[in-house]
């Protein structure tokens, strides 16, 4: 037995691959280019993997001449079934991108691809660099180190016709989208235009729960047209159902590397186009963890609606020591797929345990061949390594059925549909338009609904505390005024501004500013983000204050996101605001020093302007750009 894991302790077989009989090294890819790949359209794969947006890139058209990943077993697996070069590269080192960069020279490469690892910004990480920066002579280049930089700095040399970059949609989640935004901003400027979209895989064949975050950027023309979604899902039966059942006996091997297979009667559509060009007979790589005796009995009683936290209720009185993790803190740590739906997404961690992906029917989790199957790897596709690298490298990977999907709407359009003079893309021109409305507003009375040159903490605290506040425009211009000469609230400064206040509800908003009353070090702009626990400001409340104060964020609400998603050309009654809503929004607040502004400037437009009732679209500077316009109510 293997002590506490409960089975005997293995590492399985290292499968060493040959090289694509058509790859090629540094030294002959000048031949390669000549010869292979001559008269093709090339794309570069960044952080490629294993290949599985390659993969899907050469479904879609494309020929692959380099792929670069720091992960030498994935690059061996990449070397084995693509052909061009595979590199081992650290792109997070600028010598090795200039490497790679001379490299690719003789080149011309129509696509740069990849999913860059992409560590969010927290809002308060990005204040921190902004202040190393402006007053401790941080250089700004410093954040080159970050990955997704260096995929940056790459199109930026190579300046190829698209760009495609996949990720998880918590890399955009996770800071409001301040990683995305900089980039489509950075690639618009070089006359790109840009296309982000979360994408639930299954749309496009992928028989699994997986939802990704697409960016797409083309300098020929500004259509990003996707294939309608395939109307039927694919299930798991349809993905795995005619895979060879294995024996399973605890604490036994499961599976080989080479097992027999007998095509059945029926075939899916799926399944016959993951076993083209596969061995007639033989499946390669049907195997996965040996079972303890206490897992091979879960696995046994459960179905596809079992939580680990009811187990207790289908074992026997004996065998309660065999839920041997504590139910109220992993109550879905099993996971029993269902041969009728989709598969549980498929993610790295399959290589460290099959607790999520345990088999329909038998009393085992996913073997390799079948986690690659959902992942949409065919059959003659092989992985380098161990069984856990090649788990590993199938849940890092970009489903190659999505990546397909994706590439499809770059290919190329007719010469005489490009303009003549370069894209001047739309969303660029909506921002500018946005930003010089915002500039005028911030000359008359809504100054304190937008961060201004050089926010002050008193006006933005004061803003916040009256938002919710059932007031007249007028009012709340006559009590902003009482302060807007002030950078610190004084006892006199408070007594206006109760004086000023129309009503006893705001009247008791103001009363919440009273612990920072004759504290002038608590207005310090240095003190900025205490300010909200002193004052025990609401969420929405600070927020609202972060943004005043010049925070590059995205405020979520009602008015912002039915303004973006009329501006995307939505339905407004459709729309995530957590995910969807918020990759409206992208496109109008951007990236860069203005982007508060925008972004304060679309919650007046969503408040006064672009109401659900009655729009006054004569005011709102986004009226030319709109394609809802003809569509709404409006009140002139």
């Amino acid at each position: 037995m293997g002590g506490h894991y409960g089975v005997p302790l293995e590492r399985s077989d290292y499968l060493k691959l040959d090289p694509h009989e058509n790859s090629c090294t540094p030294e002959g890819f000048g031949k390669w280019l000549k010869t292979l790949g001559k008269g093709t359209r090339l794309a570069v794969d960044l952080f490629s993997g294993a290949g599985g947006l390659s993969f899907g890139i050469e479904k879609a058209g494309w020929t692959v001449a380099a792929a670069v990943d720091f992960d030498e077993r994935a690059r061996q697996t990449h070397e084995a079934n693509f052909p061009g070069l595979s590199l081992c590269m650290d792109l997070g080192d600028p010598a090795e991108r200039k490497k790679l960069l001379k490299l690719l020279g003789p080149a011309k490469i129509d696509m740069v691809a990849g999913g860059p690892p992409c560590q969010p910004f927290s809002r308060a990480g990005r204040s921190k660099i902004r202040d190393l920066v402006a007053n401790h002579n941080r250089d700004p280049r410093d954040l080159r180190k970050e990955l997704w930089r260096a995929y940056l700095d790459v199109v930026k040399e190579i300046r190829p016709r698209v760009v495609l970059m996949e990720n998880v949609p918590d890399m955009g989640l996770g800071d409001d989208f301040f990683v995305i935004r900089t980039i489509e901003d950075e690639l618009e400027e070089m006359g790109y235009a840009t296309q982000v979209r979360l994408v639930d895989a299954w749309n496009y064949g992928v028989p699994q729960h997986r939802k990704r975050l697409i960016l797409l950027a083309r300098n020929d023309v500004e259509r990003f047209e996707w294939r309608a979604p395939q109307s039927d899902r694919t299930t798991l039966r349809d993905a795995i159902g005619d895979l060879p059942e294995i024996d399973v006996v605890p604490l036994e091997r499961i599976g080989e590397r080479e097992v027999e297979y007998s095509e059945p009667g029926r075939l899916s559509t799926f399944a016959k186009e993951m076993r083209d060009g596969a061995p007639d007979r033989l499946v390669w790589d049907h195997m996965t963890r040996r079972v303890r005796e206490d897992d091979h009995r879960i696995f046994s009683v459960m179905d596809s609606t079992t939580l680990y936290s009811d187990l207790h209720k289908k074992l026997g009185p004996e065998e309660k020591q065999f839920q041997r993790y504590k139910a109220d803190h992993f109550t879905d740590k099993y996971k029993k797929l269902a041969w009728g739906d989709l598969s549980r997404t498929i993610t790295a961690h399959i290589a460290k345990d099959g607790y999520w992906y345990i088999h329909p029917e038998q009393a085992r989790t996913l073997t390799v061949r079948e986690a690659a199957r959902v992942q949409t790897f065919p059959d003659r596709f092989r992985f380098a390594g161990t069984r856990s690298d090649a788990f590993r490298q199938i849940g890092n990977a970009v489903p190659p059925m999505l990546g397909q999907a994706a590439a499809e709407v770059l290919k190329p359009v007719p010469a005489a549909e490009s303009p003549a003079g370069g894209l001047n893309p739309r969303w660029q021109q909506v921002r500018e338009a946005l930003t010089a409305w915002a500039l005028e507003r911030q000359e008359v009375d809504e100054w304190y609904d937008l961060p201004g040159a050089e926010p002050v903490p008193l006006h933005a605290a004061v803003a916040a505390v009256l938002s919710g506040a059932r007031k007249k425009p007028a009012e709340l211009a006559s009590m902003m005024a009482t302060v807007r000469r002030s950078k610190r609230l004084t006892s006199a400064g408070f007594r206006k501004l109760l004086a000023a206040a129309p009503t006893a509800s705001v009247r008791a908003r103001v009363d919440r500013l009273a612990p920072l009353v004759d504290d002038p070090a608590a207005w310090n702009w240095s003190n900025r983000f205490d300010v909200p626990a002193k004052l025990a400001l609401k969420p929405s409340e600070e927020s609202l204050y972060r943004l005043l104060i010049g925070e590059d964020l995205m405020l979520v609400g009602q008015g912002t996101i039915r303004v973006a998603a009329r501006m995307n050309g939505v339905e407004t009654d459709h729309v995530n605001r957590l995910t969807d809503g918020r990759v409206n929004l992208v496109k109008l607040v951007g990236a860069g020093e203005q982007a508060p502004l925008r972004m304060a400037a679309l919650r007046l437009i969503g408040n006064d302007l672009c109401r659900e009732k009655q729009t006054v679209c004569s005011d709102c500077p986004l009226a030319n750009f709109c394609p809802r316009r003809d569509e709404t109510p409006t009140l002139f």
